[in-house]
């Protein structure tokens, strides 16, 4: 195709997108320079660089951003390691594997609001994982500032593994059987042809399922709404969600736009690596 073909189809999507994407930012940027609460909308008041230098005085900023961070340290890695598993017993069945993958994609195409209040009543009192606990090791589970934030890292376990499956799974189709019989050939073990033929085969959807895990994580807000049920007791805030309490809960309209770019900040700070290491595969693919 022609270089102003291209230009003609791609043009309008793109330019639709960056401006989707910048508007929004440097509205925010802009009303992170004002004084803005729901009195005084429409005659914010100019404070310059307050609000950013407030945000980052804020205790609780530090502390959700703390929580956001250990929510995608742990979270990440284990959605990526059962997507695997999963992905890796799915390429070995066959008869059951349409009813396996409708079964596994539920709480992935479930509305989140729902999804997480069903997650929540099967952990309340009198819910059936709370009635087993109790039963099998006497256990009772009540909600405070430890099972909440675990229950948030499970529930986002629960909900994202199938899409890492999926995709996976989809890489392992792709596999070169040649490679796999030469390592059968060699002898090499089942963890070896894994570790060594198909784990750098799918390196590349490593990369992807990292950046679009991070960005996920970093926006989580449903489940921590619901399973919190905004009560602070439970000190399992992320930063989407105290972005939306200094917002609604406290009316700094102001301040809660600094924070949302300071976040855009970090998010791009965070995803650097990945987006060099896909940058260098792109070449190395295209050399």
């Amino acid at each position: 195709m022609k270089s102003g073909a291209f230009a003609f189809f791609v043009g309008p999507s793109v330019f639709i997108m960056l401006a989707l994407m910048t508007l929004p930012l440097l509205a925010s940027i802009v009303l992170g320079l004002h004084y803005i609460t729901f009195r005084n909308l429409n005659e914010p008041l100019w404070v310059g660089f307050q609000n950013y230098q407030e945000v980052l005085n804020d205790p609780e900023f530090w502390d959700s951003l703390e929580f956001t961070l250990l929510f995608i340290a742990v979270a990440v890695p284990l959605r990526i390691l059962f997507g695997l598993l999963f992905a890796l017993l799915l390429d070995q069945i066959t008869r059951i594997r349409g009813v396996f993958i409708a079964a596994a994609l539920v709480p992935f195409v479930m509305t989140p609001v729902v999804g997480t209040l069903i997650f929540r009543d099967m952990f309340d009192r009198g819910g059936p994982y709370w009635y087993w606990m109790q039963q099998l090791f006497d256990y009772r589970l009540f909600m405070n500032s430890t099972t909440v934030p675990l229950l948030i890292i499970f529930h986002s376990i629960w909900t994202a593994t199938p899409f890492v499956m999926i995709v996976l799974f989809a890489g392992l189709q792709t596999l070169p059987q040649e490679s796999l019989e030469a390592a059968r050939v060699d002898g090499a073990s089942w963890l070896q042809q894994l570790w060594h033929v198909a784990i750098p085969h799918l390196r590349s959807l490593f990369v992807f399922i990292g950046l679009i895990s991070i960005m996920d994580s970093y926006r989580v807000f449903d489940s921590v709404f619901v399973l919190t049920s905004q009560n602070p007791i439970y000190d399992a805030e992320t930063i989407m969600y105290y972005n939306f309490q200094v917002a609604l809960s406290f009316g700094r309209l102001g301040k809660a736009n600094a924070m949302s770019v300071l976040t855009v900040i970090g998010i791009f700070v965070v995803l650097i690596p990945f987006l060099v290491i896909t940058y260098r595969d792109q070449v190395e693919e295209s050399s």
